[in-house]
């Protein structure tokens, strides 16, 4: 296991917590946990029914798209508030609970951190688990698959725009330089040399746009990087932290562990590009570069 003095100094309930902070109070009756993985299509992986094989005590499973814009084309979209608030609240999650979410990424952190951007955007507080449930399993942590009691719970919603940016605005941020576009991508597909897997998409990137995947972010444990090696991993792209800074990836998903990063960091001025490339590469009037 890491070093526990280690694991306690980066505990951060509104960012990122360690698989030791969540063990030591998972039977707390404040404290809610939410399987929230999700998976590209070409993974061949259910996440329901991992999650029925298989979960962290008291976790109740959360579907990327029952926290999505089901009218958007585009996808996993931000949700209007009330959909957002109805289905937390069938989850029995709402205000006052200590909310930890995972996935079960074997690189450690992805769609938790959607789910995790998605809690931060209205208004809610809640952290990711450091590793996901791969790390909890590598450390020989209880499993179930016990299925916890659910009751409705009251949550208050406030919804932050400024958290969120549409395509209009990152044209502006690209042309006028007021914002620094990172992309969350695999250096292959933000080049252009590989295909996207979504049909129908141009190859490339944003113009101006840093690459920073999403894999520079994290040890070999799966466990994310903190402090200076943290942001390394930022300023070796190219990115100015005393700026602002707007992520994007492919949908929307991995864009988020870009900023659950830069919240690590201390970095207040970030927002996510909820359509990503799988709006920005469809438009033929949207400037693109490759290379």
């Amino acid at each position: 296991m890491s070093n526990p003095a280690t694991e306690q100094m980066r505990d951060d309930p509104a960012t990122l917590v360690s698989t030791r902070w969540l063990a030591q109070r998972l039977t707390s009756p404040d404290l809610r946990v939410i399987d929230a993985s999700w998976y590209l299509p070409d993974a061949g992986r259910d996440p329901e029914a991992e999650y029925t094989a298989a979960h962290i005590p008291g976790a109740r499973f959360l579907h990327l798209d029952d926290v999505s814009d089901a009218r958007s084309a585009l996808p996993h979209m931000a949700p209007p508030v009330e959909k957002f608030m109805s289905r937390l609240r069938k989850m029995g999650v709402g205000d006052g609970h200590r909310i930890v979410i995972y996935d079960g990424n074997e690189g450690g952190v992805f769609s938790a951190a959607r789910v995790w951007w998605l809690f931060r955007l209205f208004g809610q507080t809640a952290a990711v688990l450091d590793g996901g449930i791969a790390k909890w399993r590598a450390e020989g942590r209880l499993v179930t698959t016990d299925l916890p009691t659910i009751r409705d719970r009251h949550m208050t919603v406030t919804r932050h725009p400024e958290l969120m940016r549409d395509v209009t605005e990152v044209a502006q941020a690209a042309k006028l330089g007021r914002a620094q576009i990172v992309d969350a991508r695999a250096a292959p597909r933000f080049r252009g040399d590989a295909p996207e897997p979504r049909p129908g998409l141009r190859a490339g990137h944003i113009p101006g746009s840093k690459n920073v995947p999403i894999k520079t972010l994290f040890r070999a444990d799966g466990a994310m990087k903190d402090g200076a090696d943290l942001a390394q991993a930022f300023v070796s792209a190219g990115v100015d932290l005393e700026r602002p800074v707007i992520t994007t990836c492919g949908s929307g998903v991995t864009a988020a562990v870009l900023n659950l990063g830069l919240a690590r960091l201390g970095h207040d001025e970030n927002s996510l590009y909820d359509g990503s490339w799988s709006e920005w590469g469809r438009y033929p009037d949207l400037k693109i570069e490759r290379g």
